[in-house]
């Protein structure tokens, strides 16, 4: 029986993050399964209490906020599965949800990453994912298969390819990490799974779904649905993710979309709602790209004061 690592971030949201826990252990059989919850500098550290409170699991606090990426990463590093499950902390497990996505990974060795299919836990029968189309680099634009459908089970018994993973679960070979590496923490927040995926595609793997598999999830449960932060780092990684993937007149050709017509419509959308304080964040989102390299490590741009 291969060994699976679940590691998950929590960031201010302690609460969501037990419920988490509890779900895994009310819904899993799967014996030979590893726990690892990632603090990433919460406000208050609630390591302690669960170390109490959930005896058998890892817990590691990082002392700065590394994002999703990095905090994803972090956990990777203590990660001793043949399988890493990355799921976020406002996600809820249902029975059968590792077995079945062991089962393909371990009949389809080209497979290096696999998402269930996951519902919104608001309304239990509305679909968020069930696959992603192709990203269209002229515009940095993809669609989300099945989203907000009622799921009335027309994309059951799917197993098969997808152009991209959901960053909300997704299963990864440890054998695809190693050979494509971990997330790039310049994205600190949004794009880093696409690009992931991007990536461990080209060291050889396939992207699959598996709708026999489901998983809920609360979504924007940390950053909120509609926020200064989400703006910032959705068109600054939005811009990235085409500089670290899209051939060169693809490349150029988004350049010239986005800062000619992306831009002056975001701004109007902005004025509309009164959105004011949004605009100097997409300012900031597009400077940031001209001022650091697609390889950088250095955020440029301090996460407190955005929040």
């Amino acid at each position: 029986m291969k060994k699976v690592s679940v590691v998950t971030v929590n960031f201010n949201q302690p609460a969501v993050t037990e419920e988490l826990l509890s779900s895994i252990a009310k819904t899993n059989t799967y014996a030979n399964l590893e726990i690892i919850v990632v603090d990433n500098a919460s406000k208050s550290n609630p390591i302690p209490e669960w170390i109490t409170r959930y005896p058998g699991m890892i817990f590691i606090r990082s002392e700065v906020n590394l994002g999703f990426a990095g905090g994803n990463n972090l956990g990777l590093q203590s990660a001793t599965g043949d399988y890493i499950f990355m799921v976020n902390n406002d996600t809820e497990f249902t029975a059968g949800l590792v077995e079945t996505l062991v089962n393909v990974l371990d009949n389809n060795a080209a497979v290096g990453m696999i998402s269930p299919k996951i519902n919104y836990f608001s309304d239990k029968l509305l679909i968020q994912y069930a696959g992603y189309t192709p990203m269209n680099y002229y515009t940095a634009r993809n669609s989300c298969i099945g989203l907000r459908q009622k799921d009335e089970g027309q994309f059951d018994h799917i197993t098969a390819p997808t152009a991209y993973c959901h960053g909300a679960a997704m299963m990864i070979r440890k054998e695809a990490i190693d050979k494509a590496g971990m997330m790039n923490e310049n994205f600190f927040l949004y794009y880093e799974e696409v690009d992931w995926c991007e990536h461990i595609i080209r060291a050889g793997f396939k992207a699959w779904v598996c709708t026999e598999a489901l998983i809920y999830h609360k979504e924007s449960v940390s950053v909120g649905k509609k926020s200064k932060l989400k703006e910032y780092f959705m068109n600054r990684n939005r811009i990235l993710f085409i500089r670290r993937n899209a051939p060169l007149f693809k490349k150029v050709f988004f350049y010239f979309y986005f800062l000619l017509l992306v831009v002056p419509r975001n701004i109007i959308g902005y004025v509309k709602q009164k959105q004011y304080d949004f605009i100097p964040m997409l300012l900031k989102a597009v400077w940031w790209n001209f001022t650091h390299s697609k390889n950088s490590s250095d955020l440029g741009y301090p996460i407190k004061t955005i929040a």
